[in-house]
């Protein structure tokens, strides 16, 4: 079982950075796909950056040139560095954590942390 602690979200101004972070808890983290997907009210949870375990990223496009993610398999750290951001980026970030085995996925999920872009 792999437990994911998301921190580093918070209120921020249009045109904000926020960085946010998350741990997960077991020692073979550089095994996993690991990725950031937000969820605003009345909308279904997206895809907003991944990291594969090899370190290959892809974005969603209403990210990309703003967010950037990033990993650290020596702390078990994911990163999520979120600059220019814009209301609609308001949403609960989860982080997930994902790898294929015997023929499925085997997935988990944070908590989640808010964030709101709002002057």
């Amino acid at each position: 079982q792999v437990q994911l602690v998301e921190s580093g979200g918070g209120l921020v101004q249009p045109g904000g950075s926020l960085r946010l972070s998350c741990v997960a808890s077991e020692s073979i983290f550089s095994t996993y796909h690991m990725g950031w997907y937000r969820q605003a009210p009345g909308k279904q949870r997206e895809l907003v950056a991944q990291i594969t375990s090899g370190g290959n990223t892809n974005y969603a496009d209403s990210v990309k040139g703003r967010f950037t993610i990033s990993r650290d398999n020596a702390k078990n750290t994911v990163h999520l560095q979120m600059n220019s951001l814009k209301p609609e980026d308001t949403a609960v970030y989860y982080c997930n954590a994902e790898k294929p085995v015997g023929g499925a996925w085997l997935t988990y999920w944070g908590q989640g942390t808010q964030v709101t872009v709002s002057s």
